[in-house]
């Protein structure tokens, strides 16, 4: 991992480094639906992102649920939305469950009460992103 590590980092020189989720079992999951085209998006609660802000253009070396790399991906877009106003357009590109806003409005309740972030009306950060490399 590390060779491959190191390889991605020289081509990506300020790429940050992270996986989906907050367990290794989402990181794996999520991670596949980079690959496989599925998820195209991703968001966050507003106080989580500004910890470690990704601006557009940014690079992110995607780990999976054993701190591997598995693949690159860029942002695109940042939009900063209100969890009650995700549409299911939006929901939908975050390629998760049946794509649906209800499967997307519970799986994110959940991971953002775990997270301990969840209100009803909290900020998100909505990222969109394109596949750049599959490691």
């Amino acid at each position: 991992m590390t060779t491959t590590l190191n390889r991605l980092q020289q081509r990506y020189p300020q790429a940050a480094i992270w996986g989906f989720g907050d367990s290794p079992q989402m990181a794996d999951e999520l991670a596949a639906l980079v690959i496989q085209g599925r998820k195209r998006a991703s968001c966050s609660a507003l106080v989580s992102y500004l910890k470690e802000p990704i601006l557009p253009g940014s690079y992110n070396i995607i780990l999976n649920g054993r701190d591997e790399p598995v693949c690159v991906i860029r942002t695109t877009v940042l939009r900063v939305v209100r969890y009650g106003d995700v549409t299911a357009e939006l929901a939908s590109r975050e390629g998760e469950g049946d794509l649906s806003l209800a499967y997307w409005q519970g799986s994110h309740q959940a991971f953002f009460e775990r997270e301990g972030t969840w209100a009803p009306e909290m900020e998100l950060v909505f990222e969109e992103f394109e596949l750049v490399e599959v490691v």
